[in-house]
């Protein structure tokens, strides 16, 4: 025992704050404040969440955060949380050399398909040139040709006409058969990579940005980080039933979703509904953008 929990647990009571009012205040459940009051760390989601929880406890109770987080780093338990944290991290390269690889196979495939489509394409513009241009002969051949001294010849109006018709319709056959094929249009694919531990990987790609939206059902801790471990959510915390967090996170080449309780939370990247493949609880959500 480091004497913090006893600290905070002081500094509470001078307050006149029950654990239910200090729940109240930073969000925190109950049975996390309890945790750090006995400095019983072992029900915590991991060593990030248990510095953050010190830090509103502290500032919640009137202390100074940085003195009570000195005291929780300098004992035993702090360690043991780091390490397990390390060994949680997932090998980010290898899971962006994955990604790449898929992509590198991939390629091929989609510029012989687009060959194949410009082939038939103008496969497809040729026979329609043609059948226009025979279409055309058999409206010639088929000119009555009248040879009366005494009367004019009977139905030049109409050939005439019938002429210009053909004529009109060759043109129009012609500008629809030259018009050039539609561009293929890419749409994003959100990959699943695989899963270690708690650490599940995906990838974004063919994606113009990268937005996050996170519904909630229950109540449920979220934090969101970078490549960088910067918190990208205004406070990782737990969110209640209920709570939408919408995120632009567009700069980010990897983004991690910490969810403590999956069925209580939707993820949606740009619109898309993320399914979760491994059924952990907490679970580590890894998406790499690849831009």
């Amino acid at each position: 025992m480091t004497g913090l929990g006893e600290r905070l647990k002081e500094a509470r009571t001078a307050k006149g704050y029950s654990l239910d009012d200090l729940q109240s205040i930073t969000k925190i459940q109950k049975r996390y404040l309890s945790g750090i009051e006995n400095e019983d760390y072992s029900m915590m989601p991991g060593a990030f969440y248990v510095r953050a929880f010190i830090k509103q406890y502290s500032e919640a109770v009137g202390l100074d955060s940085d003195e009570m987080l000195s005291l929780y780093k300098g004992s035993a338990m702090h360690e043991k949380l780091e390490e397990e944290n390390a060994q949680l991290t997932p090998p980010m390269t290898r899971s962006r050399g994955l990604g790449n690889s898929r992509l590198n196979e991939l390629f091929p495939k989609l510029i012989v398909a687009l060959f194949i489509i410009v082939i038939i394409v103008v496969i497809w513009i040729f026979f329609q040139k043609n059948a226009s241009n025979e279409t055309g002969m058999d409206v010639e051949s088929e000119k009555p040709i009248t040879m009366d001294s005494n009367q004019p010849p009977a139905g030049n109006t109409d050939t005439d006409g019938g002429a210009a018709s053909g004529e009109e319709s060759d043109k129009k056959e012609t500008t629809e058969t030259d018009s050039e094929p539609e561009e293929v249009v890419k749409e994003q694919a959100l990959t699943y990579v695989g899963t270690s531990g708690e650490d599940s990987t995906y990838t974004l790609t063919d994606a113009d940005e990268f937005k996050l939206k996170i519904d909630t059902f229950g109540d449920t801790w979220i934090g969101v980080q970078n490549e960088n471990k910067e918190e990208l959510t205004p406070q990782a915390r737990v969110m209640k039933k209920g709570e939408t967090i919408e995120l632009d996170v567009s700069d980010a080449e990897v983004v991690r979703i910490r969810v403590a309780v999956t069925s209580f939370a939707d993820i949606y990247v740009n619109g898309e509904k993320l399914e979760y493949v491994a059924n952990k609880s907490p679970q580590n959500i890894f998406i790499e953008y690849e831009k």
